[in-house]
């Protein structure tokens, strides 16, 4: 049902975000003015690297955003990775304790692990960034401003009965357009994690006891999928909000 909370989902989503944070809280309590080594090196690279995009990509002026793109990039990363784990191992053990401890008697679990494989994850994410690009929209051009831009674009003329004409087509393309970046953001994400997951349960389906040697070459080039994806999801996040800042 639409008020169904998915708790294998929120769990392990939460829990690698706290997991993240505490990473980063303990790189920040190692920081010093020296040359970094080891685990703080690893940590700074990432900062700068995410720095780095958010000055070429970002036009506006706001301490939110290199925040929240590191956010984004290092919790999607870290949901993605997730992916990497066997299929079944999880889902077994879980089924195990709920049926060894607890007594449960169904006999299979439905036991998710890669919150990016489930699109109410990936959606809320997209959607808070989408209400982040009407925060910034109107903060930086004004109510009158923000629907201006919906209403006398991209079409435009300077005749009154022009505007008036071609006021509800660019209404309907400018709202479609702009709703379209949430569902794109999240569903982009959801299918390419989707698939990858898809796959190795079909090597685990179709080779059986083989699966664990035809699943590596898939598993590696996944190490290129999920870190691809965690990227793209933070350099559309910055661009759009690059484009809600945009006053010309």
């Amino acid at each position: 049902g639409f008020m169904a909370f998915h708790v294998d989902s929120l769990a392990w989503s939460g829990g690698l975000g706290i997991i993240m944070c505490l990473l980063f809280w303990l790189g920040a309590r190692k920081a010093s003015a020296g040359i970094p080594t080891g685990f703080m090196n690893f940590v700074e690279i990432i900062i700068e690297f995410i720095d780095t995009q958010v000055r070429d990509s970002f036009h506006g002026k706001s301490k939110l955003i290199a925040p929240l793109s590191l956010v984004i990039f290092c919790w999607v990363f870290l949901m993605n990775l997730m992916d990497l784990i066997p299929v079944d191992w999880v889902p077994m053990t879980f089924q195990w304790i709920m049926t060894s401890f607890f007594g449960w008697t169904s006999h299979e679990a439905y036991f998710r692990i890669v919150p990016t494989t489930d699109p109410n994850i990936t959606l809320s994410m997209s959607i808070s960034v989408f209400l982040l690009v009407i925060f910034y929209s109107i903060k930086v051009k004004g109510v009158g401003g923000f629907l201006g831009e919906l209403s006398f674009k991209p079409f435009e003329t300077n005749n009154i009965f022009g505007k008036l004409l071609l006021l509800p087509i660019n209404l309907v393309l400018e709202v479609i357009a702009l709703l379209a970046k949430p569902v794109s953001l999240g569903l982009r994400l959801f299918g390419n994690m989707y698939a990858g997951e898809f796959v190795f349960i079909l090597v685990a389906g179709m080779m059986g006891t083989w699966q664990a040697v035809a699943a590596w070459p898939w598993a590696v080039f996944h190490i290129l999928v999920i870190t691809l994806q965690a990227f793209i999801f933070m350099v559309l996040t910055i661009v759009y909000l690059s484009m809600a800042v945009e006053e010309h």
